[in-house]
């Protein structure tokens, strides 16, 4: 078990959709655990694999002690009709918090390193988690859900902050 370094903005596994985990052996079990000891650090509230530079469709989560992971995450359902704004941030786009709308509620299905079914489904935070990892694992990140104008200043800062 290892904790990981996080990938940044810039690095080309973040915009690249993952792949689906179609067997699980010794390497996935191996991703799950770094996952979650990544994930297992103040602050974080979860983590892709992508964002550790392993392009496969898992991620894993730390709400108020509540650990888990989930191999191949499918959003099942999500209360698009409830749109909630918040701050959000991302680990892989360091020191930025900008308003992003979500749905209020998310719903996903995927399995764990035994094959068995795995659901997480909640409101507010969960919500966001759900929907923020899985658009990690589809090569999006937050800053492309925000406004025109929030997602300018944004990059503004990263140029300036990353020196992109």
């Amino acid at each position: 078990m290892a904790m990981r370094d996080i990938r940044v903005v810039g690095d080309p596994v973040l915009r690249t959709p993952c792949e689906p985990i179609t067997e699980i052996d010794e390497r996935v079990r191996a991703l799950v655990e770094d996952l979650v000891e990544t994930t297992n650090h103040e602050g974080r509230a979860g983590v892709a694999a992508n964002q550790i530079g392993v392009s496969l469709r898992a991620f894993s989560w730390n709400i108020d002690g509540d650990v888990g992971y989930i191999l191949n995450p499918e959003i099942v359902e999500n209360a698009s009709e409830f749109q909630e704004l918040g701050d959000e941030g991302c680990l892989s786009v360091p020191g930025l918090w900008y308003p992003c709308e979500r749905p209020a509620y998310a719903k996903a299905v995927g399995i764990d390193v035994d094959g068995n079914e795995v659901i997480i489904e909640g409101e507010e935070i969960w919500a966001r988690l759900i929907n923020h990892e899985v658009d990690h694992l589809n090569g999006k990140l937050y800053i492309d859900r925000l406004t025109k104008e929030a997602r300018r200043e944004a990059m503004r800062e990263l140029r300036e902050t990353l020196e992109l």
